[in-house]
């Protein structure tokens, strides 16, 4: 088989739309198999988005900048990591558009939606810290790698808690979509669930792959940063099961999972960092965050604390049916890679 940089560029162009609809493929079939184990396992829409959904659909992206931190090419997962939590966000805001009942936050507010944000900007923060710190490594991994996967773990737990026995409960109003399991998704066969969720898994794994070597010829022949490609194109095309799962999951009425596989997948995105830096054999992955970079993480950090705002706040109808919170988080993003785009 041929590199990647002895092909044309028509040809890795073509390489780079086909893991696109590959993709988008497996994330159409991904999210019924979701919510149909979410019901069957009991483990509920928002710990099933955060965790199963979350971290599947997030495999295509994880790949990519494992395999690009190997290859030298730092940049683009950095950036792959941080624009495509940017751009995961942002398809809340369309999903917001879509739903026209009500305000999105509002509906699919839940205290395990909740506390998934709470652990999303505690994790976003930690590569702001360890990037101001020293590079000190151990066998070449960053002391913020371990604290990072500790810190998910510990997270998860308990957002799991908040979903089994939640100590509060947001206010019910005729808009409010509770996480209610159907019937006949009992009786469904979990092997069978996991078996085909599994295929669809490996063919968003195969698609991050070769991503990841199309990506930097790319960049290179079409003279972009890596923040761009990486935190733009890159990103947003493997981001593509959420932004399917997203509005798959609203149209199915199954608001609760919606945020949830986001917002999950999101804090399993920020394990980007830990994966490339264990890759890493020059030092501290962190000690290689530029400006652009921190700008990002600072985005990412003020985007979610307008989720969370919305979600707290409950505004049951928006500017033209849309949430402030959806309006605000789509022009920051826009806005902030179009700056970036200005800036080169």
């Amino acid at each position: 088989m041929p590199a990647f940089t002895d092909l044309p560029l028509w040809a890795n162009l073509a390489v780079f739309l086909g893991c696109g609809l590959v993709i988008a493929f497996a994330g159409v079939r991904i999210v019924g198999l979701g919510d149909r184990l979410a019901d069957r396992t009991g483990l509920g829409e928002a710990v099933v988005g955060a965790v199963l959904l979350g971290g599947t659909t997030s495999l295509a992206g994880s790949v990519l900048s494992i395999v690009a931190t190997v290859d030298g090419n730092t940049g683009i997962a950095i950036s792959n990591c941080l624009g495509g939590i940017a751009g995961q966000t942002a398809f809340l805001g369309i999903a917001d558009i879509t739903y026209r009942r009500a305000n999105l936050e509002h509906a699919a507010a839940s205290q395990a939606n909740l506390s998934q944000g709470v652990l999303l900007v505690v994790l976003l923060a930690l590569p702001l810290m360890a990037q101001a710190l020293p590079g000190w490594t151990l066998w070449h991994i960053s002391p913020a790698t371990p604290v990072l996967l500790a810190g998910y773990a510990f997270g998860l737990r308990l957002v799991r808690e908040a979903h089994t026995a939640p100590m509060w409960r947001p206010q019910q109003t005729e808009e409010t979509r509770e996480d209610v399991p159907a019937p006949e998704n009992r009786e469904a066969s979990l092997p069978g669930l996991l078996g085909r969720f599994a295929l669809y898994a490996a063919a968003l794994a195969g698609a991050g792959y070769l991503l990841s070597q199309s990506a930097p010829v790319l960049m290179h022949e079409s003279g972009l940063s890596d923040t761009l490609v990486g935190g733009v194109f890159t990103a947003l095309t493997t981001s593509l099961p959420e932004f399917i799962v997203v509005i798959a999951a609203v149209r199915q009425g199954a608001l609760t999972l919606a945020i949830g596989n986001i917002i999950g997948g999101n804090c399993f995105d920020v394990l980007f960092l830990a994966f490339s830096d264990l890759a890493y054999t020059g030092g501290s992955l962190y000690a290689l965050l530029s400006e652009s970079h921190l700008y990002l993480l600072a985005l990412n950090i003020l985007m979610t604390a307008i989720l969370l705002l919305g979600l707290l706040r409950r505004v049951k109808r928006g500017i033209a049916g849309i949430g402030f919170e959806s309006v605000l988080i789509l022009l920051l993003y826009t806005g902030s890679f179009a700056l970036l785009a200005a800036l080169g």
